[in-house]
C-alpha cells in the first residue's frame, strides 16, 4: 500500500521542488524516494518511470509558468501587459530554476496533453498582442521574438552570464521597452531578405 496522504500530485510537486534545488537531470528515483520517505519500490504506485516523472514536472511547470503570466496579464493591455507579463516570467524563472528549464522542453510528438499544456501558456501571449492588431505570420514573428528575449535574458541571467556591474534591472526594462517599441511598428513592411542583400551588397561594393 503506498504510503497515507502520498499522491501521485504531492510526488510531482516534491519532485519539482527538487529539480529547483539540484536540476532535473539530477533528480533521481532513489532521491526522490527519501525525500518523500518511502522505499523507491513504493513511487511506483504513483508513476511508471524516471521518464515519466520528468514529463510530469514539466506539464506542471508549463501550467505554473502559463498561469503566472496570465495573472500577470489579467486587466492589462498593450505595453502595460507586456511589462507585467515579463516581469512575471522572470520572477518565476528565477525562483524555480530548475521547473524553468523544462517549461522550455518541447511536446513529444503525439504528446497531446502536452500540447494543449504549451499552446495555453503560448495563447496567453497571443491574446496580449491582439492589442497591436497582428495576424497571421505577424502574430507568429512577434511571438517568436518575445520568448526568445525572455528566454536568452533569463537563461543568460540565472547562469551567471551578466558578468558586468551595471543594473540587472534596468538591461531588462529597457529590453522590453525596446520591443514594446518594435511592437507599433511590427506591421510595417519590411522585405526582410532584400533588405540583407542590398545592405550586404553594399557593404562589399565599399571593400
Amino acid at each position: 500500500m503506498p504510503r497515507v496522504g502520498l499522491t501521485r500530485d504531492s510526488v510531482v510537486e516534491t519532485a519539482a521542488i527538487m529539480a529547483d534545488e539540484v536540476g532535473l537531470n539530477s533528480l533521481t528515483l532513489a532521491a526522490l524516494a527519501e525525500r518523500l520517505g518511502v522505499k523507491q519500490p513504493s513511487l511506483y504506485k504513483h508513476l511508471d518511470s524516471l521518464a515519466g516523472l520528468h514529463r510530469s514536472v514539466s506539464l506542471l511547470a508549463k501550467r505554473e509558468l502559463g498561469e503566472a503570466i496570465s495573472r500577470a496579464a489579467v486587466g492589462r493591455s498593450g505595453a502595460d501587459a507586456i511589462f507585467a507579463m515579463s516581469h512575471a516570467y522572470r520572477n518565476w524563472a528565477i525562483q524555480h530554476p530548475g521547473r524553468y528549464v523544462v517549461s522550455q522542453t518541447p511536446p513529444a510528438p503525439g504528446d497531446a496533453e502536452d500540447e494543449i499544456t504549451t499552446m495555453s501558456a503560448i495563447r496567453v501571449i497571443t491574446d496580449v498582442l491582439t492589442a497591436y492588431n497582428l495576424e497571421g505570420d505577424d502574430s507568429v514573428d512577434a511571438i517568436r521574438a518575445f520568448r526568445s528575449l525572455l528566454h536568452g535574458f533569463v537563461s543568460l541571467e540565472t547562469t551567471g552570464g551578466f558578468a558586468l556591474k551595471v543594473d540587472i534591472e534596468r538591461s531588462f526594462e529597457r529590453l522590453i521597452h525596446g520591443f514594446t517599441v518594435a511592437l507599433d511598428h511590427w506591421k510595417e513592411p519590411v522585405e526582410i531578405a532584400e533588405a540583407w542583400a542590398d545592405r550586404s551588397a553594399n557593404s562589399a561594393s565599399t571593400r
